[in-house]
């Protein structure tokens, strides 16, 4: 984000400040204080990914269900809000009419949120792989 304002500020050092060696001096030093805070932002950013990956351990390793099993849990529940929503809400009043039968109609669940909840969770399993693949987690864990 800061890139986009070196052109207008270089600009106005050039108004400024008249010689141009001193100019070249402030716009080095602007560049610099941009870059020294574009990589503040990148190492908060990096500490606080391996803090979350330190919960994220301590979460797996638990023998408790109420700890380690939440994600578990929640792909479950991704799978059978999709299987309801795709085959057996349109496939139950299809073959319940078949057989002669009346069915009331379904629920329709909210896919607009069950399905970045699914992503999420697909995309967060396909990194792991790709970090076991890649050697970064061994292949027992």
């Amino acid at each position: 984000m800061w890139q986009m304002l070196i052109d207008p500020v270089a600009r106005i050092v050039e108004k400024l400040i008249p010689d141009p060696q001193a100019q070249a001096q402030a716009k080095l030093k602007m560049l610099e204080m941009g870059q020294k805070g574009e990589l503040a932002f990148l190492d908060a950013d990096v500490k606080l990914a391996l803090g979350q990956m330190e919960i994220n351990k301590a979460e797996a390793a638990s023998p408790s269900l109420f700890k380690g099993g939440w994600r578990p849990f929640v792909g479950w529940v991704c799978g059978f809000g999709l299987a309801y929503e795709f085959l057996a809400r349109p496939l139950l009043p299809f073959f319940a009419g078949l057989a002669g039968l009346d069915v009331p109609p379904l629920i329709q669940l909210g896919t607009e949120t069950l399905l970045p909840l699914l992503f999420g969770m697909l995309g967060l399993g396909g990194m792991r792989s790709y970090e076991r693949v890649s050697g970064k987690i061994p292949q027992g864990k």
